[in-house]
């Protein structure tokens, strides 16, 4: 082992080692003597790795201790119980605990001068901080993995973006107060806050709301996880919204002559003017064609197809999984795409940004409210007009069926003669 030196003292070997500058401000030792109580050279250098690997491990636990930041110094007062073999309580804990206990705790401080870090982590001198609501996010993180099973990269984005917003916007009103010190004048004013941000900049109610809802979300949680005994300040704050507003659909004669019209989306990248034309008959969402993997592009056989699939990504709902025979256009975006679209695998929400802005600068947008997404609907609207069976258009989109539903749903065979009526 580099720099080490073991060597036999009476029948016991020793590790002597020069203490690196780096932990100079948390060791006054310049050299480490250390017996290993053993007598055998080879269990000697084993233990010698061993034991240096720890030296280092609690040195690096006082350097993070070595701070003004109340909750980098308690957790580095729980890592350096860690390495030294307790669990960290708090002084009035310690002070309860068996005699034997406690004289432990006070032989394992380093012995001469003690070091005053490592004798405070020890004898329970650091503060827990107080569970502030941006430090309730990163315990929220852990309290709710089990809702992140199964979600890609991309997703997981998506879902942690809106409540770290929702955390960023409440701090910057109440400030980083801790969660049992907030009062319902504190979500009355955020509430406040947010109605003067929706009239001075023509936002949506459903913006504040999904603030409300994340935040709600999380407070229960560590509230439910935690046994914290905190109010729910959060009912009843929701703002009233309207109408839902949805995206129009894309009129058939548009889309035939400007969206799928020779050369219109070629200023597009492949990959992305492909899933456009891919989207036309098939009506996906952008995320699951930006998921697709080259196994679920199925081009031979009589009928080519694809299939939503959970494979490395979460869907929308258990009806999201699916089958759909491509046709049309949408069958030769996929002949030329047939490896899928790696580019947007993890970046759906990169793919959207990309394609509304093309559809804005080259004038294909119908009005102002459509969207990439309208051509979701604008195949349904299609399918309806061919008066579609309900049940199989339901099972082209992934929608879930309004009444039980009885055997698979209709073959490959029909959805493919289901769809062809409605191709472009």
């Amino acid at each position: 082992m580099k720099d080490t030196t073991i060597f036999k003292r009476a029948d016991t070997w020793q590790l002597r080692r020069r203490v690196p500058a780096r932990y100079a401000p948390v060791e006054e030792r310049k050299v480490i003597w250390l017996s290993l109580h053993t007598d055998s050279e080879s269990v000697a250098r084993r233990k010698a790795a061993a034991a240096w690997v720890q030296l280092e491990e609690a040195w690096e636990a006082r350097l993070a201790g070595d701070t003004n930041d109340a909750e980098k110094r308690y957790a580095a007062a729980l890592n350096l119980c860690g390495m030294r073999g307790f669990r960290y309580l708090p002084a009035e804990k310690i002070a309860a605990l068996p005699e034997e206990e406690r004289i432990r705790r006070v032989e394992a401080v380093a012995s001469g001068k003690p070091e005053r870090f490592e004798a405070a982590a020890l004898l329970g001198g650091i503060a827990n901080p107080p569970l502030t609501v941006t430090r309730a996010l990163d315990l929220y993180w852990t309290l709710a993995r089990d809702r992140t099973l199964g979600k890609s990269e991309d997703q997981l984005r998506r879902w942690r973006n809106p409540r770290m917003k929702a955390v960023k916007n409440f701090a910057h009103v109440i400030g980083a107060k801790p969660l049992a010190e907030i009062t319902a004048d504190d979500v009355l004013n955020f509430r406040e806050w947010w109605i003067e941000k929706i009239e001075a900049e023509d936002l949506s109610p459903s913006s504040a709301n999904k603030d409300f809802t994340h935040l709600a979300d999380m407070v229960r949680t560590l509230n439910r996880m935690k046994r914290l005994g905190l109010p729910d300040l959060f009912r009843g704050v929701a703002l009233k919204e309207g109408a839902k507003r949805t995206r129009p659909p894309f009129s058939t004669e548009w889309t035939r002559m400007r969206l799928i019209a020779p050369g219109a989306l070629d200023g597009l990248n492949t990959e992305a003017r492909c899933i456009v034309l891919g989207m036309v008959n098939t009506g996906y969402r952008p995320s699951e064609a930006a998921g697709l993997l080259p196994d679920h592009i199925r081009l031979e056989g009589p009928i080519p197809f694809i299939s939503i699939e959970p494979v490395g990504r979460q869907l929308k709902n258990e009806t999201s999984k699916r089958i759909i025979p491509l046709a049309g256009v949408s069958l030769e975006a996929f002949r030329e795409c047939k490896q899928g679209f790696p580019r947007y695998r993890n970046s759906s929400a990169t793919l959207s940004a990309t394609v509304n802005s093309y559809f804005r600068e080259n004038g294909l947008l119908e009005t102002e409210d459509h969207s990439l997404y309208s051509l979701r609907h604008s195949f349904e609207d299609r399918l309806i007009a061919t008066h579609a069976d309900e049940r199989i258009r339901r099972d082209l989109f992934g929608h879930a069926y309004n009444r039980e539903r009885y055997g698979k749903g209709g073959s490959l065979e029909r959805l493919r003669e289901t769809i062809l009526a409605a191709a472009l």
